[in-house]
């Protein structure tokens, strides 16, 4: 369902987070640490845990936040995880990270069309 879902803006952050922050410590990295505004309406921000199993959301629907959780029980989530920043992805980023693929896939190969030989 979270992979459905249609967000203007999905940002995701870079590192690790611990996780067992609530609404408010993770409201709080939004605005002092990447210098965003968590009261956007529509606008998901995404945070990893060390073990990449776990990727939790947060979202201001303009009366309250929705704090989402998604586990993948098989494999982990790839994305970067040096930085101490944040990335807005696009539309197709956040579907490849919800289906557990890299957000920075390879340019796909080219179909070529086979011969005809008379």
């Amino acid at each position: 369902m979270l992979s459905e879902a249609k967000f203007s803006q999905v940002y995701l952050a870079y590192g690790y987070t611990e996780l067992r922050r609530g609404i408010d410590g993770l409201a709080t990295i939004i605005k002092e640490q990447f210098n965003l505004q968590p009261f956007q309406k529509d606008i998901l921000f995404l945070f990893c845990g060390r073990r990449s199993d776990l990727i939790k959301g947060l979202v201001w629907e303009g009366d309250g936040f929705l704090l989402v959780y998604k586990r993948l029980e098989d494999g982990r989530f790839q994305r970067p995880r040096t930085a101490d920043e944040v990335l807005n992805i696009t539309a197709q980023q956040y579907v490849w990270l919800m289906g557990g693929l890299s957000i920075e896939q390879k340019q796909l190969i080219r179909q070529v069309t086979p011969c005809r030989t008379a």
